[in-house]
């Protein structure tokens, strides 16, 4: 059942689930959705209450989600075009000739390939082949770390996502999106924390922050960083 609260000028859609349980649950969930669980027989006047009691709190944690939806603008793929690895610039060198080819020297990017039409694949291509590598990098010595809380993930994943930097499965998948390849380091790290973090606490409750606060302590500083410069 799907129904809705007025906040002020903002419109709150929830959906609604009736089961056997003894107290009412509100969840905002990564995709900025709203759930409520609701005890058998609460009348739907007294749920719309407790909605519109908890709308300011509702909104906030649509606002961090939304924090991790990526806004980068598209790119043309063309010379002289700079496009950002690991948090650095690189400008666009493309250089028409027999093979199909990506290199990275200096402060550019270097394509070579028997068509111009190819460049933006073989980008996203190379992008997609260094998050693998890099990715694994940087989450290995957090999962070694996060053992110690009885938290380990069942693999790590790429995959393009256009509403996310990262997310985790309920058996304990972690999946990265390749674009995340063009933030800082550290900005890597603390998505990457961000879902182990979530292994252990599904939802962003005080114990959540303090775990992640435990393993990254300037999490804010690089979570700004990233909306920053991938805005």
């Amino acid at each position: 059942m799907t129904l809705s609260v007025q906040f002020g000028s903002e419109r709150i859609n929830f959906n609604l689930e009736f089961s056997e349980r003894k107290s009412l649950g509100i969840s905002v969930l990564p995709d900025m959705k709203v759930l409520v669980k609701a005890p058998l027989n609460t009348p739907i006047y007294k749920i719309k209450e407790r909605v519109q009691k908890r709308a300011s709190w509702i909104i906030k944690q649509q606002q961090y989600f939304q924090s991790f939806y990526p806004k980068t603008p598209g790119k043309r793929y063309v010379g002289g075009e700079t496009l950002l690895y690991m948090g650095r610039q690189y400008r666009l060198r493309i250089i028409i000739g027999k093979q199909n080819e990506v290199r990275y020297k200096g402060r550019f990017f270097e394509i070579t390939t028997k068509s111009k039409s190819k460049v933006k694949n073989l980008m996203k291509q190379w992008y997609r082949d260094h998050a693998k590598i890099k990715f694994a990098e940087i989450a290995e010595p957090n999962i070694q770390k996060f053992k110690k809380y009885k938290v380990e993930p069942s693999g790590l994943y790429i995959q393009e996502m256009s509403k996310r930097w990262g997310s985790c499965t309920p058996k304990g998948k972690i999946i990265l999106n390749p674009e995340l390849i063009k933030a800082p380091r550290k900005c890597i790290e603390y998505v990457i924390i961000h879902e182990l973090c979530h292994l252990k606490h599904a939802n962003h409750g005080s114990s959540f922050y303090k775990l992640q606060s435990v393993f990254m302590t300037d999490w804010t500083k690089w979570k700004e960083k990233l909306e920053r410069i991938l805005a």
